[in-house]
C-alpha cells in the first residue's frame, strides 16, 4: 500500500516515473537528477544523465525506457517508434534527422525510425533516419543500420549492417 502511494505521487513527474519496473530508490535518484538538477528535465521517463534526448515528445517508447543506458543519443525530431520489449544498450544512437547535402543548415524530413517488438540494440549501435526493423532483430555491437530490415528473427552486424544469422523465434524454445 505504501509503495503504491509513492508510485502514484511520482506519476505527477511523468508516467515513466511511476513504473514499478524500477525500484523507488532508482526512481527517486532519477527524479532528483532530472527534475531538480534539470539533467534531461524535458524527458518524461527516467534516462541516464549521460544520455542526450532530443524531442522526447516524438518518441513512442514501448514498454521499456530508451536512454536508460549510459551515453545514448536519441534524436526524435522525425520520430522514433519503439515496440514492446526493445532493449537498448550503452552508447546507442537513434538518429531520425539528417542534413541536406547541399545546405547543411537544412534538415531532411523522413519517416520515423521504427523498431519492432523484442529487438536488442547492442553497445554502440547506430540506427539512421527512416530505418524500420522487424520483430526480434538483434543488432550486434557497433553495427550501423542505414537501411530497413523488415524480416523477423535475424541478427545484424557490420558497417553497414547486414544479416549474418537467422534466429529462432523469440522466447523460450
Amino acid at each position: 500500500m505504501k509503495s503504491n502511494l509513492i508510485y502514484n505521487f511520482l506519476s505527477i513527474f511523468g508516467d515513466g516515473f511511476a513504473d514499478d519496473f524500477f525500484t523507488i530508490r532508482i526512481l527517486l535518484k532519477h527524479l532528483v537528477l532530472q527534475k531538480i538538477f534539470r539533467i534531461n528535465a524535458h524527458v518524461p521517463w527516467p534516462v541516464h544523465w549521460t544520455t542526450t534526448v532530443k524531442h522526447p515528445e516524438k518518441i513512442q517508447r514501448g514498454t521499456r525506457f530508451p536512454g536508460y543506458s549510459v551515453g545514448c543519443y536519441l534524436d526524435g525530431r522525425n520520430g522514433i517508434i519503439l515496440g514492446q520489449n526493445v532493449r537498448i544498450g550503452p552508447k546507442v544512437n537513434l538518429i531520425s534527422m539528417n542534413h541536406e547535402l547541399n545546405e547543411y543548415d537544412q534538415f531532411v524530413k523522413t519517416e520515423p525510425i521504427v523498431i519492432g517488438d523484442n529487438c536488442w540494440l547492442g553497445t554502440g549501435v547506430t540506427i539512421l533516419p527512416g530505418v524500420r526493423l522487424g520483430n526480434h532483430v538483434v543488432c550486434a555491437a557497433g553495427a550501423v543500420v542505414n537501411k530497413s530490415f523488415l524480416e523477423d528473427n535475424i541478427l545484424l552486424a557490420g558497417v553497414p549492417a547486414k544479416v549474418v544469422k537467422r534466429l529462432p523465434k523469440y522466447g523460450k524454445n
